[in-house]
């Protein structure tokens, strides 16, 4: 799923204009974007026909930050280009940290004594008083 130069045409007033000596063209972005929707790789895992993943990635960052992903995908669909509609965000469970208390461990309760001292059974621990000074 890639997006041609003619399609591009079509949507480029939705994106930013490059300034300055930009080494990755916005349709190239958009195009790695999609790739990685597609394939559900890493950024990491880019092919380097795309450009550098890091460039790629920070530049889909401030887009997505500033809405213009959400206007580049919507005039994508009207235009019938491509039909695609990233509605969900998936998180892999072994970076989420959980707080100690949300593990279902049992939770730790302090020792309540039942009413007769015998059903509790002997001691399970025994004060030993200290002297500290000698008479």
């Amino acid at each position: 799923m890639e997006i041609t130069q003619a399609q591009y045409e079509q949507i480029e007033s939705c994106l930013p204009r490059q300034r300055g000596n930009v080494s990755v063209s916005n349709l190239q972005v958009l195009n790695a974007i999609l790739y990685v929707a597609e394939h559900g790789c890493k950024w990491r895992g880019l092919p380097s026909r795309f450009g550098n993943w890091h460039t790629i990635y920070t530049r889909m960052n401030r887009w997505s930050k500033l809405g213009v992903l959400d206007r580049v995908f919507e005039k994508l669909q009207r235009a019938q280009i491509v039909r695609i509609k990233i509605e969900a965000v998936s998180l892999d469970s072994t970076i989420v940290k959980v707080h100690p208390d949300g593990t279902g461990a049992l939770k730790k309760t302090g020792h309540k004594p039942s009413e007769s001292p015998e059903a509790d059974g002997p001691p399970r621990f025994i004060w030993l008083p200290r002297m500290l000074e000698r008479p």
